[in-house]
């Protein structure tokens, strides 16, 4: 039974100080329920098991089913269908998203809630649009930015005055308003109607659903899953979907070995009201994002709420209860202040309605703020589709169809490798690093984000060993995979105070503008350093994987995954993409031939987990695979005065003839032996990559860094680096390349062996594209008329303009040092009349006249195809001939990894 009493709520609105009383009808107590009968029987056979009733399982279960899969699916809950957090969403569903990806399955969402409700199934959509205020002019920049990006994106928006933003909602108090952004195809829906709709058209498509039924351990046989046990008996499968929710961690518990599913549930906030007359059923959604708040009509009332600077993490034991009575939190009108302060300025009418509840109900959050979904590194076959956060409706459609299109087909249309579960490590699944991380997490939904974000929270978490010199040296710190690593150096002042606390780093880069970043001077040195003179730079974060047999089967393995030719001498060096069917890139890498069966791979810090997945699902068992990341400290020593400098410090003679360009060797260096030394940087710079035990580290770079004085090093961060590699037209994994771009389309097929006499994975698909023709081209682009010092600058994700015709868009920028400008890699486009792509050639490219859109302002800008020969006081040939892209067919080696 509910026990209703009447209380009221007072709080000063900081910015008028005038005082609110709200009259609350609220309830103590929980509802009494009574649980379903569990079934008395389970089948023991499926194909698919699903575990998860809510609308996310519900989704993966209608899309199975539509797939011709229903009568081998079977949906499991453990409590009743749609009784997680299902019943206590806010319903939101906006359109606009932080990549692409998000977005297209977010639009499938809506496509197929919009199909129910043509059955006449409830699905509570309501297309009332969306009003996002601003407070700052920040905030309008990342509207206008949003708006310009809309063109790309396929998404109607608008920019409003603050008064139209009060035309739209007059319930609105534009006070402190700026403008705001007006999205018409954003809404909400009822994520309980839309649950049980998609649960019933499973059911009568023939899905089997079992209410109160436990999953107890998910056993695997040869790493592919072969049963789930329940509280209701065994079930043999060969697929299961961890739909569970926040559970999902616990859930990927249950298995030999652990599945992680990084995610922390929040207390998450949300204020109903009893009805308001006169309230518009079409209100729009209102998001006063600098206020941390949204609010929406809900059947007559208003419900509201929103996500505060810092979360409270909820259930902190691990322990989630099962029964929704039992998972009730009580209200906390303390923390909840924060926002409803800025409901009662921004909805005046707020303080005249009756509240109805406070209801508090947890929702988990990942690490990173994203979803996470796809196949588990850990088992095969075992598929995660959780950590929807607050918004697993505009989720549930896309994720589910995609889901159920890689366990029916092995893949799906939707690009999703941002999204998979394969992004994270071991230590992201840590308990206590969840905890501390969601109570900033949720934050960024709503918050301010700056250009290279960095969290403050799960810092120190992996340090090279150099780590304390580098931070004793004005290391500004990102992280990057766990790993802390150095973006920029600031001057140390003498009497600076020392600092002892190492939970985290020293100083955490920020950047906290769109415009000149206040780090620009110190990365100009930098990079200078590394262009003219020498510098030195951890590259430990990198992915190092070793791989060797007793025989040939190793070369003969890498020779099928990867797209150049790896069968070169010992002591080469070779970059090579690792293709998938389609041709796109699955991984970047650099491979050096240690001995005839033994090569070491140099990837992206990001594919640490990704790229073993890869290879261990394509190399025989015959080929060993050892992750030896945290083995080796990696020191880049980069500049013309290199070689110089590291003939002082080992008896190996260094000469080109000797220790050529692109090749490796194992020297000693000052006492110590055994270091990994590959001629190369990364960068399009001279220099070397060291690779050096750990238990040697400190006196290599001790060693480097006391010869260097006489050279003037530098400490270079990784903004310098990155700065190198943009102007050297070099792509950047997860950013450039992924799962659909291909070497023909980033002007790196000479990259490619066609005729190296052994099948790869993807030849068919890129000799059939090298027919056929590719219908995008990366480019470089430098803008003109931009300045530096006063203008915005782009970062990322701007659209590209041929003679006035959006035909692309900049996937990574960074300002060129030597260029003197800014400098925006992308993929441009021919776009007939009615949008379909066609060929792109050369002449295309090269005959247009381009724009970058920043913000809403077009600049001029040139165009390159190909590496420019960056002009050098220190010219050289090896520098020369270190370049991302060549004019004609080419056997130079170069690389183009992503740290």
């Amino acid at each position: 039974m509910f026990t209703r009493y009447t209380r009221f709520y007072y709080t000063t609105n900081k910015y008028t100080n005038e005082v609110f009383s709200i009259r609350l009808n609220n309830f103590s107590g929980t509802a009494s329920t009574t649980d379903n009968e569990p079934a008395t029987t389970v089948p023991q056979h499926a194909r698919v098991v699903i575990c998860g009733g809510g609308v996310m399982g519900a989704s993966v279960a209608y899309h199975l089913a539509k797939l011709g899969w229903a009568n081998d699916t079977v949906l499991i809950e453990q409590h009743r269908i749609g009784g997680g957090t299902t019943w206590h969403s806010s319903g939101l569903i906006g359109v606009f998203k932080p990549s692409l990806a998000q977005v297209n399955l977010t639009k499938s969402s809506i496509d197929l809630y919009k199909e129910l409700e043509s059955k006449k199934l409830p699905t509570g959509w309501k297309q009332c649009g969306s009003v996002n205020l601003a407070r700052t002019m920040d905030r309008m920049f990342v509207f206008k930015r949003m708006k310009a990006q809309s063109v790309s994106w396929d998404i109607e928006c608008e920019l409003l005055t603050p008064d139209e933003c009060k035309e739209r909602c007059p319930i609105l108090n534009i006070d402190g308003v700026k403008g705001g952004l007006w999205i018409p195809s954003d809404g909400v829906g009822d994520p309980y109607d839309i649950c049980l709709s998609l649960v019933k058209e499973a059911r009568s498509l023939g899905i089997n659903v079992l209410e109160n039924c436990t999953v107890k351990r998910i056993n695997q046989e040869k790493g592919c899953v072969k049963s789930v046990e329940t509280n209701l008996g065994k079930i043999e499968c060969e697929y299961f979907v961890n739909c569970a929710g926040f559970w999902a961690r616990g859930i990927g518990q249950l298995s030999e070995p652990y599945v992680k599913v990084p995610l922390h549930a929040v207390e998450h906030y949300y204020l109903h009201t009893k009805p308001i007359p006169g309230l518009d059923s079409l209100l729009p959604v209102v998001r006063d994002q600098d206020g941390y708040i949204y609010f929406r009509e809900n059947n007559g009332r208003l419900l509201a709420g929103g996500f505060e600077p810092t979360a409270k993490p909820a259930f902190e034991d691990g322990k989630i209860p099962v029964s929704p009575k039992d998972r009730f939190l009580p209200e906390d009108w303390d923390h909840f202040h924060i926002l409803l302060e800025q409901l009662l300025f921004r909805v005046p009418t707020l303080g005249n309605a009756v509240l109805d509840k406070l209801c508090n109900g947890p929702e988990a959050f990942s690490p990173d703020c994203k979803w996470i979904v796809g196949e588990a590194p850990e088992i095969r076959n075992y598929f995660i589709a959780a950590g929807m956060k607050t918004v697993g409706i505009s989720a549930a459609g896309g994720v589910g169809r995609a889901t159920a299109d890689m366990i029916v087909a092995g893949e799906s249309s939707y690009d999703m490798y941002e999204l998979e579960v394969s992004r994270f490590l071991g230590l992201h699944n840590n308990r206590k690093f969840l905890r501390d991380r969601v109570k900033e997490v949720p934050g960024l939904h709503y918050g301010l984000m700056y250009p290279l974000h960095e969290f403050q929270t799960g810092r120190n978490l992996r340090m090279s060993p150099v780590y304390p010199k580098l931070r004793d040296a004005g290391a500004v710190f990102g992280q990057v995979m766990g790993y802390e690593r150095p973006t920029w150096f600031q001057n140390r002042m003498d009497d600076e105070d020392e600092f002892d606390d190492w939970s985290r780093p020293q100083n955490i880069a920020k950047t906290k503008t769109f415009g000149k970043p206040p780090w620009f001077e110190n990365v100009a040195d930098e990079y200078a350093a590394c262009r003219e003179n020498i510098a030195i730079s951890d590259y430990s974060s990198f992915t190092k994987i070793d791989l060797w047999s007793k025989g040939r089967e190793v070369v003969d393995a890498l020779q099928y995954v990867c797209s150049n030719d790896v069968d070169v001498p010992i002591g080469s060096i070779i970059h090579t993409g690792m293709q998938n069917k389609y041709g796109g890139y699955e991984n970047d890498c650099s491979l050096a031939r240690i001995t005839e069966n033994h090569y070491m791979m140099i990837a992206p810090t990001i594919q640490q987990t990704r790229c073993k997945v890869w290879l261990q699902k394509h190399l025989p068992s015959t080929v060993a695979l050892s992750d030896v990341t945290s083995m080796f400290t990696a020191l880049a020593i980069i500049g013309p005065f290199t070689r110089t400098l590291l003939s002082e410090l080992t008896d190996t003679d260094l000469s080109p003839k000797n220790f050529p360009f692109f090749t490796f060797k194992m020297l000693d260096v000052g006492l110590a032996n055994g270091i990994r030394t590959m001629n190369l940087t990364h960068t399009g710079e001279l220099g070397y990559v060291l690779y050096i035990p750990n238990e040697f580290a400190l006196h290599v770079y001790s060693s480097i860094l006391e010869q260097g004085m006489k050279y003037g090093m530098k400490h270079a961060g990784y903004y310098a680096t990155r700065a190198l590699r943009v102007e050297r037209f070099y792509a950047f994994w997860g950013q450039d390349l992924d799962t659909r771009t291909t070497p023909l389309e980033c002007g790196r097929v000479w990259r490619v062996k066609f005729d190296k006499g052994v099948d790869f994975i993807g030849r068919d698909a890129l000799l059939k594209q090298r027919e056929e023709g590719i219908k995008r081209q990366y480019v470089q682009l430098l803008l003109e008329d931009h300045c530096s010092d006063t203008d915005l600058w782009p970062w990322g994700g701007e659209p590209i303009y041929r003679d006035g015709k959006y035909v692309g868009v900049c996937t990574t920028t960074g300002y060129g040092f030597t260029f003197k400008k800014q400098v925006c890699l992308g993929f441009v486009e021919n776009l007939n009349d009615y949008g379909v792509r066609q060929r792109v050639t050369n002449d295309f490219v090269l005959s247009g006249d381009y724009e970058i859109d920043i913000a809403g302002i077009r600049y001029p800008a040139k165009v390159h195809l190909h590496s420019p020969n960056l002009p050098t006081k220190f010219p050289d040939k090896e520098r020369e001939a270190y370049q991302a892209t060549r004019d004609k067919t080419d056997d130079s080696i170069v690389v183009t990894i992503k740290r």
